[in-house]
């Protein structure tokens, strides 16, 4: 198979792997689409991603695919279901799984049978990836599908960060991830949602998904915000995994509020500086989501999706064929990728 490799220095290319063999609670997938995600790929990229130090290394963690062969004892997936977040488990060739679905076959897993067969949670053989392998409505085409991933990875994070009606945020950043916390903030019932962003096209997306005000962010727009929100706001979102976001967030947070850092900076340290903060205030990371939780906000995404008040292709700018994947990145280096970049097989 084909599948995309990134080396240690961050040089790409498409090289040709061995397929995955899968065990018997396994089944094998042929990948349709993957998202760029400007987080976590790039950071791998760049050798900036917390923890992962495994190179050469595949790339994607956005995939749907279709199954096309099962292991004896699957019992949840069956051959033609089409599915969330494939990934490639073991070292092909010598190459290590950065997830792995900007490969061409990639595996999922049925984690009751891995249980059955004695690989189930705390054993070396399981994937936590298992929780959140669901099957994709044949509502929801193969490319929307892959804004679900993110779409549950942000809903889960609200939930922890303690997101509740009638509640005020201010979200920095409206690429595709703050452009899910402005729109889930708006579901949610929040009562003011304020969106930030340097780019003033990304602010009209955010305001057509439902930020009550939006601003560029720079001088004056601290006293902008405490105009809307004089007590401060009850939640300051970093979605762009910028470390001095922190230290703005101090001047607009309310007595008691929460500043919510979401994913992973490549800086991964600060000076703090909470002079201009309220006595008491929270600072909660959500680095990264626990795939049991992202299963547990898979049906309010769906309930949401088919009754409309949530459309995927509003967060997707770009769909690119396989063999422009490497152009794919380079755009996405360059900032040239507005929303999410699809590519397709």
């Amino acid at each position: 198979m084909k599948a995309l490799v990134v080396e240690k220095g961050g040089a790409l290319s498409i090289r040709e792997l061995p397929m995955p063999k899968i065990k018997e609670y396994q089944a094998l997938v042929k990948v349709l689409s993957c998202g760029v995600c400007a987080g976590t790929d790039m950071k791998i990229v760049h050798g900036e991603f917390k923890h992962y130090h495994n190179y050469p290394a595949l790339l994607g963690h956005e995939g749907v695919g279709e199954v096309i062969e099962v292991g004896s004892k699957v019992g949840c997936f069956k051959i033609g279901d089409r599915v969330m977040l494939p990934y490639v488990e073991g070292v092909l060739d010598g190459v290590y799984p950065g997830y792995g679905g900007f490969a061409q076959y990639a595996v999922v897993g049925d984690r009751d049978a891995a249980a059955l067969c004695g690989c189930g949670p705390g054993t070396p053989d399981f994937n936590e990836a298992y929780y959140a392998q669901t099957t994709v409505p044949d509502y929801i085409s193969s490319i929307d599908a892959v804004m679900i991933v993110t779409f549950r990875e942000v809903l889960s994070a609200m939930k922890r960060f303690g997101f509740k009606e009638n509640e005020t945020a201010v979200i920095y950043g409206c690429g595709p991830v703050g452009l899910c916390f402005v729109k889930f903030a708006s579901l949610l019932g929040l009562s003011k949602v304020i969106a930030l962003d340097i780019v003033e096209e990304k602010l009209d997306d955010a305001k057509r998904l439902g930020a009550d005000h939006v601003f560029l962010n720079g001088e004056g727009v601290t006293d902008k915000i405490m105009e809307i929100c004089p007590g401060g706001v009850d939640h300051v979102v970093d979605a762009v995994g910028v470390n001095g976001i922190i230290n703005e967030a101090m001047k607009l947070v309310k007595y008691n509020g929460k500043i919510d850092i979401y994913g992973i900076s490549p800086y991964l340290g600060m000076n703090l500086d909470w002079s201009q903060s309220p006595y008491n205030w929270n600072l909660h990371f959500v680095q990264m989501p626990f795939k049991g939780e992202e299963l547990e906000a898979n049906q309010t995404i769906l309930n949401w999706i088919k009754s409309g008040v949530l459309v995927p292709a509003d967060f997707i700018s770009d769909i690119l064929p396989f063999d422009k994947i490497i152009e794919g990145f380079e755009r996405t280096e360059a900032k040239q990728v507005a929303k999410k970049m699809v590519i397709t097989f």
